[in-house]
């Protein structure tokens, strides 16, 4: 690294990181080059292969395993490729193993040329140099919402929103009646679902969300009190065995006063009356996890006949199968955080306790605890770098390429085939090449000056597949937000119809390996800032007080004045030096590469920094 003077009044509080990282190790990551290529980890493209394979015929009687990947050396350099105007790139092999009943074969299997990331975080496709823009989504996992009814009735819901698979939606209606969208279709009662999961009588429900209590009065009077709450079990006479009063209902005056002559002196309570569980059950006509299971499937699929085992089937599919369900790592991380779980982040399926805790989440906002969600802030928005984005349409190409397998061996002699005669490379090399050629998020690469090469490596496109369009985005995730602070630039964005959903990442900022941007602050401990770099996202930092970088300090590195203005969420308050937690590392860690060049900044107003930011990149020597 060259020396670098720094005249500026305020020294940094670290190095400026090298800007093209967010295009080069996510690479790195994806294609794994550089470990034992049978010591690879289960991420990037070793993860798509091992989630494909093996490939099973239908009679499970022949296996196509998969062993390992190779990766070849390029035909020409990246000077020489644009000269030729041909790709740069590498030939992409896989070694498998087909398991038959006679014999075990191996063999090495080419599936095409894949485009090699340059030293300067491009890609040379037809001898033209583009750049994979990285897409800012709405992250996996669970939001809660509050909408207002018609009525003026505040509406809580919650979704599970999986990387991939059906979403699954619970809402309270207008009655407190809670109710559950199954892949934003059909909805059920949410009791009907918990029936189907297990939880089959009403008791078990009940049992969910709150405890019992046994009551043994030895007066009328002491009963009286019990007035209100809901019964565990029938409550039936000793004698006669008639039930007086139904589980999951209310005591009345009239009831107690029936139980009480019946001699009846033990009752089994709910501690707490859950009103919108009760009111759920109430309205659930089903009593046995057949009655549910049937009841969901004849809403989901109206029309097939119905069998009890097709119900179950189509249940596992929708939500317990990871071929057709996954959460993500980052969907996992997000649960755990939101709802104090402690599951693995390698369990990518649904489960039932997951389940159970959103409900439980959702009953807890409607008495007034917990938060609701904002989604635009940056805790449940994240970055898909290239390497994931490429991993997504590895996983599309190497999907068609089983089911092409599977046909194959369906139809012909599999003893005497070998496996590549299974595999179908070019299926996968078309959608590789479909995407680095036609994707929204592919572009050919700005070369106006240096400037607009570097800021074109790190835009974040909030359009593109899976994201919005300039049509449905409204004002709201086009805006500022105070999560942003030292993570996407709040001047640098294109003017007209994309301001706001295309941003470029601050100086300072990085993306960690769940997809959330981080951005470095400098430790302040009882009230003195540290040589300590700690980088956060935006969901831990809330959580903290963090001063500005332009906080008088002295020698020693304690604040000089009583009052140091700070942040907090959106909030701007003035802490005492004791109990601010961060500071900034630099003014300029708020801004982009671009709008960091121009000098004076703090003096400019905002809409013509955002000119300015965007002419130097048109700026020719």
């Amino acid at each position: 690294m060259p020396n670098r003077k720094n005249f500026a009044k305020l020294k940094e509080g670290t190095r400026i990181p090298y800007l093209l990282e967010i295009q080069s190790e996510s690479y790195r990551d994806f294609l794994q080059m550089d470990a034992p290529k049978t010591k690879r980890k289960n991420e990037g493209l070793q993860a798509v292969f091992e989630e494909v394979f093996p490939i099973q015929s239908n009679d499970e009687k022949y296996r196509l395993e998969y062993l390992y990947y190779t990766i070849g050396r390029p035909k020409y350099d990246r000077l020489e490729c644009q000269k030729r105007a041909v790709s740069y790139a590498v030939p992409l092999k896989i070694k498998v193993r087909l398991k038959s009943p006679k014999d075990t074969k191996e063999q090495e299997v080419y599936l095409g040329d894949l485009p090699l990331m340059t030293e300067n975080g491009t890609f040379i496709i037809n001898g033209d140099e583009r750049v994979v823009v990285s897409q800012l989504h709405r992250s996996p996992g669970v939001s809660f919402e509050e909408t207002l009814h018609s009525t003026g009735k505040r509406i809580y819901s919650g979704r599970i929103i999986p990387g991939r698979g059906a979403w699954m939606e619970f809402e309270f209606d207008a009655n407190d009646v809670l109710q559950v969208f199954i892949d934003r279709r059909k909805k059920i009662l949410s009791t009907i679902l918990l029936r189907a999961l297990g939880y089959e009588s009403n008791e078990d429900i009940m049992r969910l969300f709150t405890g019992v209590e046994r009551a043994r009065p030895t007066r009328k009077s002491g009963m009286l009190k019990y007035i209100g709450r809901v019964v565990v079990k029938d409550v039936k006479h000793p004698e006669t065995g008639e039930i007086i009063l139904e589980n999951n209902k209310v005591l009345d005056e009239v009831i107690i006063g029936k139980i009480w002559e019946s001699g009846v002196r033990y009752l089994e309570l709910f501690r707490d009356t859950v009103q919108e569980i009760t009111n759920t059950l109430e309205r659930d006509h089903t009593k046995t996890r057949e009655e549910a299971l049937l009841d969901i499937y004849r809403k989901l699929r109206p029309g097939d006949p119905l069998t009890v085992e097709s119900a179950r089937t189509l249940l596992e599919r929708l939500f317990f199968d990871k071929r057709r369900y996954d959460l993500t790592k980052v969907g996992r991380y997000i649960l755990n955080r939101k709802l104090s779980m402690k599951a693995s982040l390698s369990k990518t399926i649904l489960d039932k306790e997951t389940i159970i805790n959103v409900i439980r989440y959702l009953l807890d906002l409607k008495s007034g605890q917990g938060e609701i969600d904002d989604i635009d802030h940056l805790g449940n928005r994240r970055v898909r770098t290239v390497g994931e984005l490429l991993g997504e349409q590895f996983r599309i190409g190497l999907v068609r390429m089983e089911r092409f397998a599977r046909d194959r061996m369906a139809i012909y002699d599999v003893d005497t085939m070998m496996p590549y005669h299974l595999i179908n490379s070019k299926v996968l090399s078309s959608v590789i090449k479909d995407f680095f050629g036609r994707s929204q998020l592919s572009q050919f690469m700005d070369q106006t000056n240096p400037l607009a090469e570097m800021t074109h490596k790190r835009r974040l496109s909030a359009l593109g597949p899976g994201g919005l369009s300039r049509e449905r985005a409204g004002f709201e995730v086009r805006d500022v937000h105070h999560s942003h602070y030292g993570r996407i630039c709040p001047i640098e964005t294109p003017e007209g119809p994309n301001i706001g959903l295309i941003a470029s990442l601050s100086t300072y900022a990085r993306v960690n390996k769940l997809g959330f941007i981080e951005t470095p602050y400098r430790k302040v401990e009882a009230g003195k800032v540290t040589s300590k770099i700690d980088y956060l996202t935006a969901d831990v930092e809330d959580q903290y007080v963090v001063a500005q970088a332009n906080a008088k300090l002295d020698k020693e590195g304690y604040f000089t004045e009583d009052r140091v203005s700070c942040r907090k969420k959106g909030n701007f308050p003035l802490v005492q030096p004791s109990k601010i937690d961060y500071m900034d590392v630099s003014p300029k860690q708020l801004i982009s590469v671009a709008a960091g060049l121009i000098p004076f900044l703090e003096h400019d107003d905002a809409n013509r920094a955002l000119m300015g930011s965007n002419m130097q990149r048109q700026a020719v020597p």
